[in-house]
Parts: C-alpha cells; sequence; structure tokens
C-alpha cells in the first residue's frame, strides 16, 4: 500500500486525503493545527459551478472563458479547462457528504453574482462556505481515520522536504510534544500549505499561511511561479489584529462602492465601467480604487434590514463586532488588502512539481488562476487540485522501490541549527527581522509598483536574507517561528525578483513605470535558485501551462 504524506489539513489537503483513500492508499495528514482552524474556514464567498439555477443559459464553455480571461490568458487552457468540467460533480460530491449550502424556494443550490463572472454561478453557504465545506470534509476523513486509511499527526510543523537527486523521499518535521525533529518517509509527499500571507504582515489571511514551506522548498530547488501576482480584495476592513475581509457578497447582493466629493456620492466604479462596475475583477476594482486616491466607502443599507439578515448577516455581524457599524443604517469604510496568492509552487498538470514524487495543491500551488484569480474559484482549485494529485500518485511508479537514502546526517545538521540559533549572540532577533520583511513588502509590493521600489526591495530582503543564518531566536515562541524565517525572508526576494522582471502590466501585476501589457511576457514567471543565484525565466514552452 502506498503512502501519502499530505502537509496542510485544510480544504486541499483533506481533499487529497480522503480522495488518497478512497484509491486505496494510507495518508499520513501533518499539520500543526486541527482542521477546524485551517484558514479554509475564513473562505466566505462561495465556490463557482455551473449548475445554471437562475436559468441564464450559463455554460461551461463561459466558466472556462471567465477564467481564461480574468487571469489575462496566461493560465493553461487544459487546466482550466478540467477545472471547470469537474466543478459541477464537485458540488454534487459536496452535497452528498453533507455541505450545508443556501437553497433557493425549489430546493436547488442558490447562486450568486461574483466579480469577472459573465453569470451568477457562484454557490454558497451564507458567508460561511469554507466552514460549511470544512466540516463535510472532516466527518468525511474521520470516516477512513477508522479504516487505518487516514492518519492525523497534530501539532508538528513541516521543516524541510527529504531531497536526494531530484527526488522526493518525504519530510522532516518539528514535533511540538517532543520537542525534536523527525523524518517522515512516504511514497509521496503533497504541499497543501496555502498562501503567504506573513509576507505582508497584517492581511486577510491566517498567519499560519506563512510562505515558509514555498521558501524552503525554493531553497532546496522547487521552481516557483507566478509570485508577482498578488491578489489585493478591494472591500476588507482595518481591526487591531488583522484585515477583516467584507465578502464579494454584499457587492454579488447589489452594494455600491463610492466616494464622497462635495458632499455628494460618486459612484465611481457603476460611472467607469457600467452597471455592473462593482463586480468587475477584483484587480480592476482595487486598483481604481487606489487611483481614487480617497477614502472609499461600500452602500448596502438601500438593501434593507430583511434582505441584509437573510442574504448577508455575517457581515451585518462582522461589521457591528469589529468596527460597530449598523450596515442597515451606515456606509462601510473599506481599503484594499492582500487576499490571495496566485504564485506559489510550481506544478504541471499532474501538480507535480519538478521534484519528483513531490506534489502541491491548493492555494500554494499555481495553476489555475493566472494572473489574477476570479472569486468563488479558490474553493474549486483547491477541491479539484487535492483530486488531481491524489489520482497521480496512484497511477504512478515508485520512483525508487524499497530503498530510501540515509537521512541523519542531514538531521542532526538541522538540529544543530536551531540550538544555535537560540545561543546565538546577534542583535538582531527573528521577531524584528520578521517585522522588517512585512514592511518592505508593503512598500515595495503594493498594488501599483515600480523598477526602483522593487530593487530597493530586492537590496532591503537581500540583507536580511544575508544575516538569517546569524539571527537571535526568541526564546518565548516555537522553534517554527524562529527557524522559517529564512525561508520566508528566501520567498519575499524571489517575489520582487520577479515582479521586477515582468517589464508590463497584467492582471494583478501592476507597473506604473510599464503601463501596457505587452505579448513578448505572455507566460508564466518561473524562478528558480541555485548557489545562491535567483534565476527568473518565461514558461514559453509551457511545462507548467499546459
Amino acid at each position: 500500500m502506498k503512502q501519502v504524506l499530505v502537509v496542510g489539513s485544510g480544504i486541499s489537503g483533506l481533499t487529497t486525503s480522503i480522495e488518497c483513500a478512497y484509491r486505496g492508499m494510507k495518508a499520513v495528514l501533518v499539520s500543526p493545527f486541527p482542521s477546524e482552524r485551517a484558514q479554509s474556514v475564513l473562505a466566505a464567498g462561495g465556490i463557482n459551478a455551473v449548475l445554471d439555477h437562475k436559468g441564464e443559459q450559463d455554460r461551461v464553455e463561459s466558466h472556462i472563458e471567465d477564467t481564461l480571461k480574468g487571469g489575462c490568458y496566461i493560465a493553461g487552457e487544459k487546466a482550466v479547462t478540467g477545472l471547470c468540467e469537474a466543478a459541477p460533480e464537485i458540488l454534487a460530491w459536496l452535497e452528498r457528504l453533507g455541505t450545508v449550502f443556501t437553497r433557493i424556494d425549489d430546493g436547488r443550490i442558490d447562486q450568486r453574482a461574483f466579480g469577472g463572472q459573465s453569470h451568477r454561478r457562484t454557490c454558497y453557504a451564507g458567508a460561511s462556505t469554507g466552514k460549511q465545506i470544512v466540516t463535510a470534509l472532516v466527518m468525511e476523513a474521520r470516516r477512513f481515520e477508522t479504516q487505518g486509511l487516514i492518519e492525523r499527526r497534530l501539532w508538528t510543523d513541516f521543516h524541510s522536504a527529504l531531497i536526494r537527486d531530484g527526488v522526493c523521499y518525504g519530510a522532516r518535521f518539528y514535533n511540538e510534544a517532543a520537542r525534536t525533529l523527525e523524518d517522515i518517509t512516504a511514497d509521496a509527499v503533497v504541499m497543501a500549505v496555502g498562501g503567504q500571507n506573513t509576507l505582508f504582515g497584517k492581511t486577510t489571511g491566517s498567519t499560519q499561511c506563512d510562505g515558509y514551506a514555498a521558501g524552503k522548498l525554493f531553497l532546496q530547488g522547487v521552481e516557483l511561479k507566478n509570485l508577482e501576482f498578488i491578489q489585493y480584495h478591494p472591500t476588507t476592513i482595518l481591526t487591531g489584529q488583522k484585515k477583516m475581509l467584507i465578502s464579494e457578497a454584499a457587492r454579488g447582493e447589489g452594494g455600491r462602492l463610492y466616494y464622497e466629493e462635495n458632499g455628494d456620492r460618486v459612484y465611481f466604479m457603476e460611472d467607469k465601467f457600467g452597471e455592473k462596475g462593482n463586480l468587475m475583477p477584483r484587480d480592476v476594482v482595487s486598483r481604481t480604487m487606489y487611483e481614487t486616491g480617497r477614502q472609499i466607502w461600500l452602500d448596502v443599507s438601500f438593501l434593507g434590514k430583511k434582505k441584509i439578515m437573510e442574504r448577508i448577516p455575517e457581515i451585518y455581524e462582522l461589521c457591528l463586532k469589529y468596527r460597530g457599524l449598523d450596515i442597515t443604517k451606515e456606509s462601510i469604510p473599506v481599503e484594499p488588502s492582500v487576499h490571495f496568492f496566485m504564485g506559489g509552487l510550481a506544478v504541471d498538470l499532474k501538480h507535480e512539481t519538478n521534484i519528483k514524487n513531490l506534489y502541491a495543491v491548493g492555494e500554494c500551488a499555481s495553476m489555475y488562476h493566472g494572473a489574477n484569480r476570479l472569486g468563488g474559484n479558490s474553493l474549486l482549485a483547491a477541491v479539484y487540485s487535492g483530486r488531481v494529485a491524489a489520482k497521480a500518485i496512484s497511477e504512478a511508479e515508485p520512483a525508487y522501490g524499497a530503498v530510501v537514502p540515509d537521512f541523519s546526517s542531514e538531521l542532526k545538521e538541522s538540529v544543530c541549527g536551531l540550538q544555535a540559533g537560540f545561543e546565538s549572540k546577534s542583535r538582531y532577533s527573528v521577531v524584528y527581522v520578521r517585522n522588517m520583511l512585512s514592511e518592505f513588502m508593503q512598500k515595495h509590493m503594493g498594488i501599483v509598483r515600480d523598477e526602483a521600489g522593487l530593487e530597493q526591495g530586492i537590496r532591503d530582503t537581500s540583507f536580511l536574507l544575508d544575516i538569517s543564518d546569524q539571527l537571535k531566536y526568541d526564546s518565548s515562541e516555537l522553534p517554527y517561528f524562529n527557524y522559517s524565517v529564512k525561508g520566508i525572508l528566501a520567498l519575499g526576494k524571489a517575489a520582487l525578483i520577479s515582479a521586477k522582471s515582468r517589464q508590463e502590466t497584467r492582471g494583478a501585476h501592476v507597473r506604473r513605470d510599464c503601463p501596457e501589457t505587452r505579448e513578448a511576457y505572455g507566460a508564466a514567471t518561473i524562478i528558480s535558485y541555485s548557489d545562491g543565484a535567483f534565476l527568473t525565466r518565461l514558461d514559453k514552452e509551457g511545462r507548467y501551462e499546459s
């Protein structure tokens, strides 16, 4: 029986594990927290599928075209086609598992409009779609846990992959209970660790998704892709702890964006793009908000209290709890915030990286979204990618038979590295460096960028990366918080270099010094690491885009 090591227990990790069990493989599901604390539970908006419950003659071909167009045509057509064609069956499967979707009067799943879509195709469960899907998947996973086909290992943090000569044999973890590093070998490793929120400090996402795994794997020879494409969600509110998402559902229900001028409201999105202006793709809305240079407001009060409490009650409760706002009477002050990362580990159609037997799924894998993601496609991709990876692993021939290399010397070196950090006399602490990195990234990788700023960001992160091996560890934090800093720094530098290399404006990547979209850049950006060098290229041959 094949053993598959799944790192991360959100929707993509759960789906991968369940699909492995369906196919007679054992999944070892490793994460620092239970699935109920994964970022997936924060997903509010919905999941896309062509069901046409609104009678708009929606077609799968329209979903494909909307996805490709939203991503500025640099996502692979084969990959996107597979994603969109699988969506209706995925919705049916989630229903069978017990996902509680919002219904219309005849009992069918309701669907609403999201930005960049030609039809209402986003299925939802109030504003807690992710939470409902996670609940259903957890129950299905537990069924296989009782059969021994899924094994959970909690309070366990990723450290590095076990790679030798281009083949992955497992991964190394920090065991919080035993307070030591341990190796787990497997026939395949699937990374399902989410996005890169810690790079930017306060975002809409969970700080659990810090980008370390991608950065560490990058330093180990794994190629990354499209790091310059970072989606800013246009409607968030700032709280003491983080940016809180005001779901696109608010605009899907008719919410209107405006700013005030001389006492009057200016509905700038409608003025510029027509009656559907508030539901333009997220990159367009965020950039247009930024260009106004004004405080932007979102008004839903005209919907009436009854409809607000029926359709978007979570937004009402969120604004009341964190800002003391009654959205049935008052507008919401909103601002764009980092929300989703189209870039990540470069994978092929089987979701395998350039390292044999190492796969990536969900947000940490760059595949379906191109230069900008459509709302409602992230949950769909999380489920679909997990299925694809599990199928590929089940059909793959073993790469190394029964012989696994000896990694004991590397394990000893890693343990010594942890101890050295706590004994360091450096005046620079990990906490200081992580805070500096988020400041640099917010400043130089914002909604609008230019070469001078990107070059400064590269210099700043290069300095931090150069001193990362001598940093003083914080004894009040878990070792993971400390040792992860080098990988996070490497990822930040790779993102800045990728953004500098793309000398055009496309989707979520906006260069004020290169405002035009250029045909020469109509492909994915690939970045690799070798002997200290960060090397970029365009994927013109389509290895990762077919």
